[in-house]
């Protein structure tokens, strides 16, 4: 790859950093005072409600989001305590964990989904 290419990439690279960055730290920000959520929280409740299942497997809910497995389980651990989840273990699968949403975390999504848009619209529009 000539510099002049490299150059480039490296600067799509970082422009796109940047433009994540902003948009997560304003994300998590306006979650966090309107709502008490956290970006992560947040996203682990959106993607477990807008699956459309009463409950998901923690490898099914973890697969698609951007954190290491023991970061998401203290994400999932932190909505369990503040009642926004229930976890229940998988009877055909003891290794298995399932999660499932309460009504307390389904209210709170609903609030919150209208400021995480809100703030996605603002930034990506």
């Amino acid at each position: 790859m000539s510099g002049t290419g490299e150059s480039e990439l490296v600067a799509k690279w970082r422009g796109l950093l940047t433009s994540y960055n902003g948009i997560a730290c304003n994300l998590d920000r306006e979650l966090q005072d309107q709502h008490g959520l956290g970006l992560s929280e947040f996203e682990a409740l959106d993607r477990l409600i807008e699956s459309g299942q009463d409950k998901l497997r923690m490898h099914e809910l973890a697969a698609d989001m951007y954190l290491s497995q023991s970061a998401f389980s203290r994400t999932v651990a932190r909505l369990e305590r503040a009642g926004l989840v229930g976890r229940s273990m998988c009877m055909d699968d003891r290794r298995a964990l399932f999660v499932t949403p309460t009504e307390a975390g389904r209210a709170r999504h609903a609030e919150a989904r209208d400021t995480h848009r809100k703030v996605l619209a603002h930034h990506l529009d």
